[in-house]
């Protein structure tokens, strides 16, 4: 490819609006540009990259055992209503009417789709296990798209669906699949690791995420330095807080005392009172599934959503308005508590770092007041006991015992074992070998194609620009003659190059533009182009050319041996990262 023949619009200036380095670096190096807020053109080079890790992608699901199809990404708005999924996902969804104003879906996903597919197909055991996957352009109704490919409304995405006949022979299509994610962000050229996850809304009971490290990353990891425990926060646990809970009882009884104006962990912390966060109960009012329940948490800790849904079985959790806390317990947040005045309807769940609590202190369900001298065991109803609670930094990890840490990260990647959540709302059942009807184990699996790429420019790039591994780079090696009028010394011998590395099968580019030698360099280096081969006037006439890697040393050539050395140079990289 000769550079005026395609189209690279590269910038000098960053985009006002291009908050971190590999967005800026994504519009700077012209490979994509902005539509509108979450809507992205592929330009030539963009493109290209997208293909290359489209093709990693489908090699590696291939080679796993996964079969290619092709869903609508138009779906029916009741397929979505019979998998119970149209209201708990109804803030993403788009949604449009046709022309007889019946309602459809633009799919974020395909666990409906693939599913409906199989309960059709798949009638017996000797038909699985089946691996489904497909690359397709997804749709979701994001409130603020951020942070370029990252966060868009429209993005492409490899989703892949297994079936089984057992739980066993889920597990074994869930850790062929793990394994292919880890062969395919390797071969990316990205330092990508797995941690436990939480399995939100996709639902399951097993998963896991590949993350991706990076400062401007919208996940936080919980991990401990010894390499045996790594976790989003949303599903992170630790040994307990680094503050014992107090659980040696005084065997005083319950006494409420006058707080004027206390309403927050901090002001009942501080002077005259003196009762410390950790000492405190505090009372959340939460509406899970339209219902009031009441969650009781350290005053020092925060409540983890993902986990009081997956421990309540909740598909919807709001916190209750002040309004709907006074009628649930007749007080206003800052004085509510579960010492008296509770609803036998409703439910009261504490977290496991309060079990045994005594001593403590919470709101008297009047405001203005607080009761002290509160064992927990001893005073209040509790319904269920269960872990609600965000790991903060340097609690010890329940598996090493060492202190745990967390990073931001960039998730590429999911792998949720299902199990039959689906396959029971869709009807999706095959006949055993002893003729008993069972229904299809799932398990889904999906990585952010265009978000991988971002990623990949995340964590690989630097003052110049981006740093791609020759594996998904637009072109592996770019050609830049500073002469370029035909029959020009530098153009010949770059043209000479250029023929001797296509016949060898290596992905060049030869910079044929007229600009100057600073422009052309700075383009090559922004763009990210692996390799790069100088030709000047002097080298030429020392019979050399100028071999740089990108990011490395600049080294002389001698012309004769330019090929080989390019292709051996190019032919290592790809082995390094197969």
């Amino acid at each position: 490819m000769y550079w005026t023949q395609t189209f690279i619009p590269t910038l000098k200036e960053t985009p006002a609006d291009a908050e971190i380095v590999s967005h800026q670096l994504l519009l700077r190096a012209g490979l994509v540009r902005k539509l509108t807020g979450g809507l992205y053109t592929f330009l030539p080079m963009g493109l290209r990259v997208l293909r290359k890790i489209e093709r990693i992608v489908r090699e590696e699901l291939d080679r796993a055992g996964g079969i290619e199809v092709l869903m609508p990404a138009l779906q029916p708005a009741d397929l979505w209503r019979q998998s119970e999924r149209y209201e708990t996902m109804r803030d993403v969804l788009f949604k449009v009417k046709d022309c007889a104003q019946r309602e459809w879906v633009l799919g974020p996903t395909h666990e409906e789709v693939i599913t409906q597919l199989c309960a059709a197909e798949i009638s017996s055991y000797r038909q699985l296990p089946k691996n489904f996957y497909q690359i397709q352009t997804k749709f979701r109704d994001e409130i603020r798209p951020r942070f370029g490919l990252m966060r868009a409304k429209e993005f492409v995405m490899k989703d892949a669906y297994s079936f089984d006949a057992t739980d066993e022979g889920a597990m074994a299509s869930y850790r062929k699949m793990y394994d292919a994610y880890t062969r395919i962000f390797a071969r990316c050229g990205l330092r990508a690791f797995p941690v436990e996850a939480d399995t939100g809304v996709i639902g399951g009971s097993h998963s896991h995420e590949f993350m991706v490290p990076a400062e401007t990353g919208e996940n936080d990891v919980v991990y401990c330095e010894s390499g045996v425990y790594a976790a989003n926060i949303e599903k992170a646990t630790s040994r307990g807080p680094t503050v014992a809970t107090p659980t040696v009882s005084t065997g005083a009884v319950p006494e409420r005392f006058p707080t004027p104006g206390v309403v927050t962990i901090e002001a009942l912390a501080a002077a005259p009172y003196g009762v410390e966060a950790h000492r405190q109960i505090k009372t959340l009012v939460q509406v899970a599934d339209g219902q009031v329940i009441l969650i009781l948490m350290r005053g020092d800790d925060q409540l983890n959503e993902a986990k009081l849904m997956a421990r309540t079985g909740a598909m919807q959790v709001r916190p209750a308005t002040p309004e709907e806390c006074v009628a649930a317990l007749g007080a206003r947040p800052g004085s509510l508590g579960a010492v008296s005045g509770v609803p036998a309807t409703v439910k009261v769940y504490a977290d496991e770092a309060l079990r045994g609590a005594c001593g403590m202190t919470t709101g008297a369900n009047e405001d203005g007041w607080h009761c002290r001298n509160i064992d927990l065991e001893r005073d209040i109803r509790v319904t269920q006991w269960a872990d609600f609670r965000t790991v903060k930094v340097g609690e010890l990890c329940g598996t090493s015992g060492l202190p745990l840490k967390i990073r931001r990260a960039i998730e590429v990647g999911h792998v949720f074992k299902l199990g039959t959540k689906y396959s029971d709302k869709l009807n999706a059942t095959f006949l055993s070998e002893d003729g008993q009807r069972h229904s299809l184990v799932m398990g889904c699996y999906g990585i952010g194609v265009t978000r991988t790429l971002q990623a990949v420019i995340e964590q690989g790039h630097d003052k110049d620009g981006i740093v791609w591994p020759v594996t998904v780079a637009p072109f592996e090696v770019c050609l830049t003659p500073l002469g370029v009028a035909p029959g020009a010394p530098t153009r010949v011998a770059a043209e000479e190059l250029y023929a001797a590395l296509v016949a060898a099968g290596i992905e060049v580019i030869l910079d044929d533009r007229d600009e100057r030698p600073g422009v052309k360099f700075k383009d090559s280096e922004l763009v990210g182009f692996p390799l790069r081969v100088g030709f000047g006037e002097k080298s030429l006439a020392k019979g050399e050319v100028e071999f740089r890697p990108r990011g490395g040393v600049l080294e002389p050539v001698k012309v004769a041996d330019a090929a080989a050395r390019v292709i051996a140079w190019v032919q290592a990289e790809r082995a390094r990262l197969q």
